[in-house]
């Protein structure tokens, strides 16, 4: 069994080879431009009409429109899908924790189960890129040992 530091595994031939890190970038990629183009479909409704998602005992509980709670899931979404460019550890889990009040929201709602499950898989998937960017950092880091 080889041992090697992953400051030695960091020359670009390598890393274009890394499943690990083509992982990476791929769950990066997807968890900034997907929040970044729902929260902006907040303010336009192209995709659906946003609303229908909400359980009513939201706007209820909160005293506003639908709506203008639509318009501030949009703006976190929007944070969200940069922070994860910017800072991938934090801003996936800020996913996946939003994520999961999508899932709550549906659930009691009582309706979309299906989508509530398909938010089930991208919390996971947000989940397992906190996970890579922890270990990306950590090669950047330096010191960090694997066995290949």
């Amino acid at each position: 069994m080889k041992t090697t530091t992953l400051r030695e595994s960091a020359n670009p031939n390598t890393l274009a080879a890394d499943p690990a890190r083509q992982a990476f970038v791929l769950l990066r990629t997807v968890f900034t431009v997907a929040p970044i183009l729902f929260g902006l479909d907040k303010f336009t409704n192209l995709l659906t009409d946003w609303t229908g998602y909400l359980a009513p005992i939201v706007p209820d509980t909160l005293h506003l429109p639908a709506q203008t709670l639509m318009y501030v899931v949009g703006v976190v979404e929007i944070i969200a899908g940069i922070l994860v460019a910017l800072r991938p550890r934090i801003g996936s889990l800020v996913v996946a924790a939003w994520l999961l009040g999508i899932i709550l929201n549906l659930i009691i709602l009582g309706a979309f189960f299906d989508v509530a499950l398909r938010d089930f898989g991208l919390f996971v998937g947000a989940l397992a890129l906190n996970r890579l960017a922890t270990a990306a950092a950590a090669r950047q880091s330096g010191g960090t040992t694997v066995s290949h």
